[in-house]
């Protein structure tokens, strides 16, 4: 460390404090463009900040560690997992979806969970949710979801009228709907919160065999949420509190436990299943697939500074190891290519270069190199194709024991030679897990009737009377009497 203060160049400088004038008696003077630190801290101020997240923008993260806990070689020949007691260094971020950077964390939204856990075949990246179910089926409505949930383009400000008119247009999301204006929508904390990976993925093995899995990762404190009140009132008093709540809690050594856990299902099981299996508005039952833990993890770890190693993370469902695969969920496929997108404009070409987002075992892809902000030595004089035979000794190792399995294609999977436009209808079925939750929620008192208060508290913003009828039908087909609670507190409050 420097005892004195330099230009970024290393040149040591006289004074942070004032700047280089010409001076006229004891007033003011002429500032001189060879101050060349005042010119740089005045250019530098003007770009410090980079392109804020289109979602997911206001977060809280630190360092984990992932212990295997259980035996899993059955399923997946992957290697952080391989051995009973191995550990794995993790980076987790935790984030509201919809409003900005600023926002107040406990406005009622989906949170999301990014983790990267820096293994030693690569990094792998899950990127998760608190929900087990999503909005949409098809990748294609994803921006048109977020917008809908954003400010109004005329009055820039949050408006009930696009989020129910979306909402009612594509109503497969209705199961979501139900756990986002349920208690849930508004976690007390972070620490007290379970994550979800929602898609379908694969586990395999080295000899071609896969189980298709669902990742659920259970806080080990008990799951605490915050009444509509309570949120917005902590929201005016500390709109960084849950950011503050999970600093506080790791740096007083109170580390937050989640128990991480995967329901399995064979592909024979799959062909014939109720529901589409690669459907992310569906969850599967646990009668039908029960939880079968592989591990713990532990948050463990502040960051050193936030923007470095939280705000210039980034995740992507496509960062897979040996042993992790995706399936044909649509919008898992997407979001493969949409994440490193977004992290390719927000923060640049090599984005995996920055350390909080580079490998931790050996990396070598000599045919991604050149571009905007390459720290790296960027291989040298090594051939910028693949398949050269100038190295032939970097693939040695590399090559032996890759991981790599053939593809086995099952029949709900022929898409991967026959593609072919995707469009989903909407039948009853899409509203039978929705309904399954309902009842869930009867089951505590006072539940169903903060879930009534909680819709018609939103719905009454919507000015159109035919958008709050439509909601109503939409609700109608979760439960009679849930749609006719809401419908009655909604026009009560307008009245």
């Amino acid at each position: 460390m420097a005892s004195h203060y330099t230009l970024a160049e290393g040149c040591p400088y006289a004074s942070n404090i004032t700047s280089v004038q010409v001076r006229n008696g004891s007033g003011g003077g002429l500032v001189l463009m060879q101050d060349t630190q005042l010119i740089e801290t005045l250019a530098h101020f003007s770009r410090e900040r980079i392109p804020e997240r289109v979602v997911h923008a206001k977060a809280a993260g630190g360092y984990a560690v992932f212990e295997v806990t259980h035996d899993c070689s059955d399923i997946t020949s992957a290697s952080f997992l391989n051995a009973v007691g191995k550990k794995t260094e993790v980076l987790l971020r935790i984030s509201t979806v919809g409003p900005e950077r600023g926002s107040a964390d406990t406005v009622r939204d989906v949170h999301g969970w990014g983790m990267k856990l820096y293994t030693d075949q690569g990094n792998l990246d899950w990127v998760f949710n608190n929900t087990p179910v999503f909005f949409v089926r098809d990748p294609i409505k994803f921006p048109s979801l977020n917008r809908s949930h954003k400010r109004n383009p005329r009055t820039n400000v949050p408006d009930a009228n696009m989020f129910w008119d979306f909402h009612v247009g594509n109503p497969e999301g209705i199961h979501q709907i139900m756990h986002l204006f349920s208690d849930r929508g508004t976690p007390a904390s972070l620490r007290h919160m379970n994550a979800y990976s929602g898609h379908t993925y694969k586990f395999t093995k080295e000899d071609g065999s896969f189980k298709y899995v669902k990742i659920h990762i259970k806080t080990q404190l008990g799951v605490k949420n915050f009444t509509r009140e309570t949120a917005v009132k902590v929201a005016g008093e500390n709109p960084d509190y849950l950011v503050q709540d999970l600093y506080d809690a790791i740096d007083t050594g109170n580390y937050p436990l989640w128990n991480v856990y995967v329901q399995v299902m064979d592909p024979r099981e799959a062909e014939n299943y109720k529901w589409n299996i690669f459907d992310m508005t569906k969850v599967w039952p646990h009668e039908d697939f029960p939880l079968r833990q592989i591990g713990r993890l532990t948050l463990n770890r502040n960051p050193q500074n936030y923007f470095t190693d939280i705000e210039q993370a980034a995740f992507s469902p496509s960062t897979m190891v040996p042993g992790i695969a995706p399936s044909a969920d649509p919008m898992l496929q997407a979001r493969m290519f949409a994440y490193p997108d977004a992290a390719r404009y927000r923060l640049g070409v090599n984005y995996q270069q920055l350390p909080t987002n580079a490998a931790r075992s050996p990396v070598y892809c000599p045919f991604q190199r050149d571009g905007f902000m390459n720290f790296s030595t960027n291989y040298g004089d090594d051939p910028n194709y693949v398949g050269s035979i100038l190295r032939p000794t970097v693939f040695a190792a590399a090559s032996k024991g890759n991981g790599r399995v053939a593809s086995t294609i099952t029949e709900h999977e022929k898409w991967v030679g026959e593609a072919c436009g995707f469009a989903t209808q909407i039948t009853e079925e899409d509203f039978e897990q929705a309904t399954a939750l309902w009842e869930i929620l009867g089951r505590e008192p006072g539940h169903q009737e903060r879930f009534i208060g909680n819709v018609a508290d939103h719905l009454r913003g919507v000015t159109d009377s035919r958008l709050r009828n439509m909601v109503y039908v939409l609700f109608s087909h979760v439960n009679a009497g849930l749609a006719a609670g809401i419908q009655a507190a909604t026009e009560a409050s307008l009245s």
